[in-house]
């Protein structure tokens, strides 16, 4: 089942609806994320009326879609709302391959002029909102959206620049694997996300992993010697790499 594309106020007013409706991961105040990214949140999940902010990074290291998937996909697996609005090459497919529940996904590709009414919307009733953060949007729109998604218990993850955000997510460095001496396909991509944030989240992080892993997104092991770990190598406990002083 394809997630659903919603258009006109009509159909967001329709899926705000069901999706207000209580689910098995309504009372829970901290909505689970995938063992290998909980290092990087101030409550090893994502918190209720928080707000995760996703950088957008340069375009060489652009991973933020994927990044969005494994974030979302525990949530979703539980039984949570999901929506995505303002990213109009995020894809059913590739959703339903991070494991993410189609029937639990709102898409609004195209919200236009009335994107902070959008957005307030699906706040009132999803468990998550991923939106694309517009390059016009003011500061003021910004702070009214997140006092929102803390009054509504919504977890708010803006993609893009969003001062203020709990914790911000970004990768950093990413580097793709599965290409041989002139053939073979790209597979998979070794990324270093970074977190940094106010109160708990103060103090940066960063770890690797695989986007997409075996199935599930990795954390990426130590090797024992020179050169890239092995694809089988088996997954271990989060690792937090220390940042660099003064990075």
């Amino acid at each position: 089942m394809a997630g659903r594309m919603v258009v006109g106020s009509a159909a967001l007013a329709e899926l705000v609806r069901p999706a207000s409706a209580p689910d098995p991961a309504g009372g829970h105040r901290v909505l689970p994320v995938r063992s290998e990214l909980t290092g990087l949140l101030p409550n090893r999940g994502l918190r209720r009326g928080s707000t995760v902010a996703i950088g957008a990074g340069q375009p060489r290291h652009s991973g933020a879609t994927s990044l969005i998937l494994a974030l979302l996909a525990e949530a979703s697996r539980a039984g949570s709302w999901c929506a995505v609005v303002g990213v109009p090459t995020f894809g059913a497919g590739a959703a339903a391959e991070a494991g993410i529940a189609l029937d639990r996904l709102a898409l609004v590709p195209h919200p236009g002029p009335e994107w902070p009414t959008v957005v307030a919307a699906l706040i009132d009733g999803v468990d998550v909102v991923v939106t694309a953060v517009p390059t016009t949007v003011a500061a003021s729109v910004a702070t009214r959206l997140a006092a929102r998604a803390r009054q509504r218990g919504s977890v708010l993850v803006p993609y893009g620049r969003w001062d203020g955000a709990d914790v911000t997510l970004q990768v950093v460095r990413g580097v793709w694997q599965g290409l041989g001496p002139g053939r073979g396909r790209l597979r998979r991509r070794e990324v270093t996300v970074s977190a940094r944030g106010r109160g708990a989240a103060a103090r940066p992080k960063e770890i690797k992993v695989w986007l997409p892993g075996d199935e599930l997104t990795r954390v990426i092991p130590r090797a024992s010697g020179a050169g890239v770990p092995s694809a089988t190598a088996p997954a271990r406990r989060l690792r937090v790499v220390a940042p660099a002083v003064g990075r």
